[in-house]
């Protein structure tokens, strides 16, 4: 038998067996050889920011100054970049346009917030006959845990949509966090439920498993057993403190907001400091199709107080370099505005911005023509624009993974990174 196939048979062998999923790459697998997308990471960590509901491009990043028909109420201000015009919606992160690149170029094939919401979380069109892994899901899948007490990756908000570990294990998942001062909800045993009581019935609960666990050995049953053992492991950590905001000074507090975004992105930062990987904040209710003028400033008002307050902890703390603060949302908002002085749903053009990670700040990517209306220059699709994140990641974007069914997939379809906003 040829020694090269040989090999390369028990390479793929091993890595079905001890990962659970197959590798149809196998020399670009991680640690097995160099793929022609895999580069030195930019960035270790992501705090990934998500507008949902579909953020207005007009309203916020990308205004149209010379249209006023298409502005609206909606006026411009100069920031701290020559060339770099922002609404007045966002004054702080005005002063901090130096830090951030915004792409302006963004396009989507999906035009409905569900399905939208799930492209630009996985690269993948929703279907009904399977579910795709979110970023942070990759990122733990490829990479593992940066702290092995806490989650590979937290998501902070009420989103029971979220496609989470998808197709992975179930230890893969985020976990949830509905309110970012309430923490991590049941994690402390009552008074009189002590810990040798808790451990001895989960111990009575493994030996009533065990013959089911022998004779499924599968990686779904396994994987149900080990989500067990990190909930002890996390209840026994002493890591447990990132999840305290009480911890932090309350002018701090005050300067990223009050409201939950405001406390989730700072939630965000201590989980980052104490080695959570991957931390998405949702902020809702950029559905303006009704009093878009009333609305986004309102939104806009937390969104500038927190994102700003961020960037400067971050950069103060020597966190920025190895973090890249990702915002995001499915869609923009139309040029039109419509009878009840909002904007509806537009997939054809809008912005999302980056931060940190080695991408270059001060610059803009792209352009959308002089309504807004459409991209007519620097395209970058959804899964273009999540490559660009997996880039700075490190991730293996030309690995191929199989689902249960036997289907392959990558961590970004068919994307490509935008490698020109780094350096």
């Amino acid at each position: 038998m040829n020694s090269d196939f040989s090999r390369r048979h028990f390479i793929t062998t091993a890595a079905s067996t001890f990962l659970g999923v197959s590798a149809s790459k196998v020399l670009s697998a991680p640690g097995l050889g160099t793929s022609p997308l895999k580069q030195a990471a930019t960035a270790r960590n992501v705090i990934y920011l998500y507008m949902t509901g579909g953020m207005s491009h007009l309203d916020t990043w990308d205004p149209k100054p010379d249209n006023k028909e298409v502005m609206g109420l909606t006026k411009t201000i100069n920031t701290n970049v020559d060339g770099i015009r922002l609404t007045e919606n966002l004054p702080l992160m005005a002063r901090q346009a130096d830090k951030i690149a915004i792409v302006r170029g963004m396009n989507s094939t999906q035009g409905a917030h569900e399905q939208g919401q799930y492209y630009q979380r996985t690269s993948y069109t929703q279907r009904s006959s399977i579910k795709h892994p979110s970023m942070g899901a990759w990122l733990e899948k490829f990479q593992g845990r940066g702290n092995p007490t806490l989650p590979g990756s937290v998501m902070i908000g009420n989103d029971s949509r979220h496609p989470g570990a998808g197709f992975f294990e179930a230890k893969f998942a985020p976990l949830m966090i509905n309110d970012p001062e309430s923490g991590i909800a049941n994690v402390r045993t009552s008074s009189w439920f002590t810990e040798d009581r808790m451990l001895n019935r989960l111990q009575v609960a493994k030996q009533l498993d065990a013959k089911f666990a022998q004779t499924y050995n599968v990686k779904n049953v396994r994987a149900y057993s080990d989500m067990y053992d990190d909930a002890i492991k996390m209840m026994k950590s002493e890591e447990l403190k990132a999840f305290d905001l009480d911890a932090e000074d309350s002018k701090l507090r005050d300067k990223y907001g009050r409201d939950r975004f405001g406390q989730g992105c700072l939630l965000a930062r201590r989980l980052v400091e104490h080695g959570v990987r991957h931390v998405e904040v949702t902020f809702g209710s950029w559905d303006t199709h009704n009093a878009n003028f009333t609305r986004v400033p309102e939104l806009c008002d937390e969104l500038d107080t927190a994102l700003s307050t961020l960037l400067q902890d971050l950069q103060s703390r020597g966190l920025l370099e190895d973090t890249l603060v990702v915002l995001a949302t499915e869609f923009g908002r139309t040029p039109e505005i419509n009878a009840n002085d909002g904007r509806d749903h537009h997939a054809p053009g809008f912005s999302c911005v980056l931060a940190g990670g080695g991408v270059r700040g001060g610059q803009v990517w792209g352009a959308t023509d002089e309504a807004g209306h459409k991209v007519v220059e620097g395209s970058v699709s959804v899964p273009d624009f999540n490559a660009t994140i997996a880039y700075a990641l490190g991730l293996p974007m030309d690995t191929v993974l199989y689902s249960p069914s036997k289907r392959p997939f990558t961590v970004v379809d068919k994307g490509q990174p935008v490698t020109q906003l780094f350096g």
